[in-house]
């Protein structure tokens, strides 16, 4: 059965704001039997109205259909549904898929990109791509060499493409696109490359430049109106970036945006995280290194910055911030706010006035995180906003060529890039999350375009004195800042999560089984074992009066890059080969679509 989108998330994606955003977006999104963006809405949220498969039926489920990708390694992201049409993406080569749902899945078009091969070698963390979006009857994706290309949606045909960046100097792209409006949001990869990261924004219409934004550098290049755009509620001042860097080091100081991007159409505002600071070594870079590790809402017709937050200043862990920002109506305090939710990497659950970019919460969203005792919330204290550095735990004051030992998390987070979800009906996030801990031993390293710029080497391991595993998949109640449940899974949750009105949430594991658990108690209602390890989001979509759940599954990622890629050296991945090594005795390599339904 469809429902009518809850109205908290109808007023900041639809109708009543829908003359602010893409009139096909916003009403594709409406309808809940498709799934039409990546990040379920544009407020992240990943919630679906759909309540036909429910927790009273969900240990029903069987698998409808399947269709092979055709491509092995890392299959992050997930499908789109527009009416009787499905568009599936895959890693490197980034072949899309059309199939007609209403002739059992029928390619109605395949396109399969042509790129040099040598991108893969200045691809971080495997070959993964993050999906596909919709607008105005295209279908954009971002290819691994930086080409942007809108196709046909009916057809396949190449309407436009542009290159977004240069893979010589190690710019490369994983991540989806977002329109907005009359304009395509497109990221850039490659912070372990000493890039200088950005976001860029499209005209949908032909492709070209509207606006371009960097994360570090000089106002002009920011985008920053000095006495306007603030921080904390206190304007920026001129040069806040370059001021927090010694000499030209950002140049190549990172800061790139290659997570997820949420909308607010009625702020007009576009948000966004920025990733890690070049290099890894953080005695290389001395200050703040202002950018980057950082919360951007930015004006969406002009892309300049209304208030930035610094999460992790001088980062010395590799904690990037690109993961997504969750828009929800709260009340905290007893006062209504409009905010935004972020599980960063460096452990801690954040939630802002999306507004203001007021701080209202920051706490650990894992009892294992060391590194720091907390942020200092007092707005009076001259480090309000600022996370307490535990000395024992810092790579910056033990120095080069010492093994810090014991950090909690591992570079790769308490949670990477792998999406929460939030249901209005319970006012809770569910957020897929790493267990997992690290050695870290920086050394000096020089930038030479196009090559590894990283300065560290990191051993991973699961969080001592804890349940044995590497993950756990939690309830969060943002206005507190609390765990209101939590599940420990063997291996880290590297799959985005799904909320239902069905009063269910679904996730995926590295092992490769798609689970459904009681949104209320996190009871599991049913899982299913795909042929290989999960790191894709998971969806739901309604066709032909029935309601079916889907999911990719393809091991890889950064947690996987040892399966993926072949590698045995435990250091190799930057970590991660040695930490989820055990993870070959569970699954293989795949490139799967799987789809659930209710038996008839």
């Amino acid at each position: 059965m469809r429902y009518l989108m809850p109205t908290a998330a109808l007023l900041l994606a639809t109708s009543s704001v829908g003359v602010l955003a893409n009139d096909s977006v916003t009403a594709a999104i409406s309808d809940s039997k498709n799934w039409a963006i990546q990040t379920g809405d544009y407020a992240n949220q990943r919630y679906s109205a759909l309540d036909q498969i429910n927790k009273d039926n969900v240990k029903n489920l069987q698998v409808a259909w399947t269709f092979s990708t055709g491509v092995l390694r890392g299959h992050e992201g997930s499908p789109l549904v527009i009416g009787n049409m499905m568009y599936v993406h895959a890693p490197f080569p980034n072949t899309v898929y059309a199939l007609d749902l209403d002739q059992d899945g029928k390619i109605v078009w395949k396109y399969e990109p042509q790129q040099d091969p040598t991108v893969i070698g200045v691809m971080c963390c495997d070959t993964v791509n993050r999906g596909l979006s919709y607008a105005d009857g295209m279908v954009f994706l971002s290819q691994a060499d930086t080409t942007v290309v809108a196709l046909d949606a009916k057809s396949g045909e190449v309407k436009w493409s542009v290159k977004n960046g240069d893979p010589s100097k190690g710019e490369t792209a994983t991540a989806t696109t977002l329109p907005f409006k009359d304009k395509l949001l497109v990221s850039i990869s490659g912070g372990e490359f000493g890039v200088q990261g950005h976001v860029t924004a499209y005209n949908i219409k032909d492709g070209s430049m509207a606006w371009r934004a960097y994360s570090v550098g000089p106002d002009d290049q920011l985008l920053f109106d000095p006495e306007k755009t603030t921080v904390l509620g206190k304007p920026v001042g001129k040069d806040s970036s370059i001021a927090s860097w010694e000499g030209d080091q950002w140049k190549i100081g990172g800061g790139t945006t290659w997570g997820w991007y949420s909308y607010d159409p009625e702020l007009n505002l576009i948000y966004y995280g920025s990733g890690n600071p070049s290099t890894w070594n953080p005695s290389q870079r001395p200050g703040d290194n202002k950018w980057s590790m950082t919360i951007f809402a930015r004006d969406a017709d002009t892309g300049v910055a209304k208030w930035v937050y610094q999460m992790t200043p001088h980062d010395e862990w590799d904690f990037d911030g690109v993961n997504e920002m969750i828009l929800a109506d709260q009340k905290i305090d007893g006062k209504d706010r409009k905010t935004l939710v972020h599980f960063d990497r460096n452990g801690l659950g954040y939630t802002l006035d999306r507004e203001t970019g007021e701080l209202l919460v920051a706490q650990k969203y894992d009892p294992a995180v060391n590194w720091t005792t907390g942020v200092d919330m007092d707005p009076n204290s001259p480090t309000y906003g600022r996370p307490s550095v535990v000395a024992q735990y810092s790579t910056q004051q033990n120095g080069e060529d010492v093994n810090t030992t014991g950090v909690c998390p591992a570079a790769l987070g308490t949670k990477d890039q792998q999406p929460a979800a939030f249901s209005p009906k319970t006012g809770l996030f569910y957020v897929p999350t790493n267990h997992v801990c690290m050695d870290y031993e920086p050394f000096r390293v020089s930038y030479t375009a196009g090559q590894p710029y990283v300065g560290a080497t990191l051993s991973m391991f699961p969080a001592p004195d804890s349940h044995g595993g590497m993950g756990n998949f939690i309830a969060w109640d943002a206005t507190k800042g609390e765990i209101k449940w939590s599940l420990p899974e063997q291996f880290s949750v590297w799959s985005g999560a799904l909320a239902t009105a069905g009063d269910i949430v679904f996730y995926g594991t590295l092992e490769g089984y798609l689970k459904a658990v009681d949104s209320e108690t996190g009871e599991e209602l049913y899982k299913f074992k795909t042929p290989s390890g999960i790191i894709g989001n998971v969806m739901t979509y309604e066709h032909g009066g029935k309601q079916y759940i889907g999911i990719l599954s393809g091991v890889g990622g950064w947690a996987g890059i040892g399966l993926a890629a072949g590698l045995t050296n435990p250091n190799e991945g930057l970590g991660a080969v040695g930490g989820y090594s055990a993870l070959s005795d569970y699954t293989a390599l795949g490139g799967q679509l799987t789809v659930f339904a209710l038996p008839n």
